[in-house]
């Protein structure tokens, strides 16, 4: 547990406040326990173990591979997202108890032959992302991510939902450094990566693809999305997809009206659209009732590069200037729905995009993920000259596994965000739900064969709520059914 350090200094403003540091088994982070006892209940050792392999020679392991993947979900969940702070945290009490395999208190007491003692080393966790960088675990990491959204909330077998949208986005993520594949985009005016997403309307990430950052909007769209779109199929009768206006090209589109999807998109803007608009566009006559007003109208379009005329509606929205002065601002929705979809319901359901942008914002600002894995030729290994010629790891690749390890845990929180929020109204975010649940402060106490782990009292009716929800939404496997209790005769 490291060593005392004694009395480290007091404080100007209050001489009577005097700073020591023990060796006491505290931590910061006693959610990790629960956010344990949620991974398991969403059968993600399983999934792990389905989806995931370990390449590495068994003779030469110390820290067992379902160890190492629970440390990086866990980790970034907790708002830890730089690989070099599990040096920081390695003996912390909460997350050796929910990290490790082992039962009983050996997590805490000494290590016995080859267990691991503690957290692994940061050198431990990057070798992990090179591990899982390999074109067979990157697959796994989606299948993980698809599995556990439809395990969760996907319905029961042999039933499927009427419909279901997913949505397809582009983000920047901000790189400090020289990366492989990163490059300068002069939209978002930084050095990034321009990564795909795809989000359920449950809320859940269902796949990620990392590209470099100065690709086009739609680069590789349709060959990530499409297998997605047909996995939802065993859950849902229609499948949407919903997309910003950088996504609508010919390929794309042609594609899901083969095969029975229906897309619905922002469309840009251009004279030829502007001509068809330009008769509706005059201010109405009546006065304004106070309220904003909107009105679809249908039009018929045929870009020089489609193949064939589609639906576009026309969405005229009435604004007001600071001035007070009316004017109409107007946006083009691309779509193969039916008429039997008026305009006015293809709005709203195109309206719905914008929680799924937030929840955009949410995970980036929740996991600040780091993607800072580059080249780092060795020329010593355990102090002995490393023999050529050396196969130097795929960094790329490597940083697309730490961005899918994100969105697991960004589906951690969420499921995690429901439970707790299930007595209130509204949807509470990954951040909140941390700050409530998990960045808790406990002591581990060590008994003759148990561990007792005190929490503050002023979170307990929060880890109970969270705990009964958890037992009634996601019961225990093995466990009985609820019963009625018997009626006195």
């Amino acid at each position: 547990m490291g060593e005392s350090q004694g009395t480290l200094f007091s404080l100007e403003y209050n001489r009577s406040i005097h700073i020591e540091a023990r060796p006491e088994r505290v931590s910061g982070d006693a959610g990790a326990l629960l956010l344990r006892q949620l991974m398991d209940r969403l059968g993600y050792p399983e999934l792990f173990a389905r989806h995931l392999r370990d390449p590495r020679d068994p003779a030469r392991v110390t820290h067992p591979f379902d160890e190492l993947l629970r440390t990086a979900v866990l980790l970034l969940a907790q708002g830890w997202s730089d690989q070099s702070d599990v040096g920081l945290l390695r003996d912390d009490p909460a997350l050796r108890l929910a990290v490790s395999s082992r039962r009983g208190q050996r997590p805490l007491r000494e290590a016995v032959d080859q267990e691991p003692d503690g957290l692994c080393s940061q050198p431990t966790l990057s070798r992990l992302g090179q591990d899982l960088g390999t074109p067979l675990n990157v697959s796994g990491l989606g299948a993980v991510l698809v599995d556990a959204a439809e395990q969760r909330r996907g319905p029961r077998p042999g039933e499927r939902y009427r419909e279901t949208t997913v949505d397809l986005d582009s983000l920047p993520r901000e790189v400090f450094g020289h990366q492989p594949g990163s490059a300068w985009n002069g939209h978002y005016r930084m050095r990034c990566y321009h990564p795909l997403m795809v989000r359920s309307e449950w809320g859940d990430y269902l796949g990620a693809k990392l590209r470099p950052g100065n690709v086009h909007t739609a680069d590789g769209g349709l060959a990530f999305v499409l297998p997605i779109l047909r996995r939802a199929r065993r859950w849902a009768e229609q499948v949407w997809l919903r997309a910003d206006a950088g996504f609508p090209e010919p390929e794309l589109l042609e594609t899901l009206e083969e095969e029975g999807f229906l897309y619905l998109a922002r469309l840009k803007t251009n004279a030829a659209l502007e001509r068809l608009a330009a008769p509706y566009l005059a201010l109405p006559r009546e006065p304004p009732s106070g309220e904003e007003r909107v009105w679809t109208h249908e039009l018929s379009y045929r870009a020089g590069s489609w193949t064939h005329p589609r639906r576009v509606v026309l969405v005229v929205v009435e604004r007001e200037r600071e001035q007070g002065e009316l004017f109409l601002d107007h946006f083009f929705l691309l779509s193969n729905a039916s008429a039997a979809i008026t305009g006015d319901a293809l709005l709203a359901r195109y309206r719905q995009r914008g929680t799924a942008e937030k929840d955009f914002g949410d995970w980036s600002q929740a996991l600040d993920v780091a993607l800072s894995s580059a080249p780092r030729p060795k020329t010593h290994y355990r102090g002995r000259e490393v023999a050529a010629p050396y196969d130097e790891p795929d960094s790329f690749a490597a940083n697309e596994a730490r961005l899918l390890l994100s969105l697991i845990a960004a589906n951690l929180l969420h499921a995690g965000a429901e439970l707790l929020a299930r007595d209130e109204a509204g949807r509470m975010s990954r951040e909140r739900f941390r700050q409530l649940l998990l960045k808790v402060t406990g002591r581990a106490l060590l008994g003759s064969h148990r561990i007792r782990f005190v929490i503050d009292a002023a979170r307990a009716a929060l880890w109970r709520r969270f705990m009964r929800s958890l037992d009634q939404r996601y019961p225990a496997r093995g466990s009985p059914a609820p019963r009625a209790l018997p009626v006195p005769a």
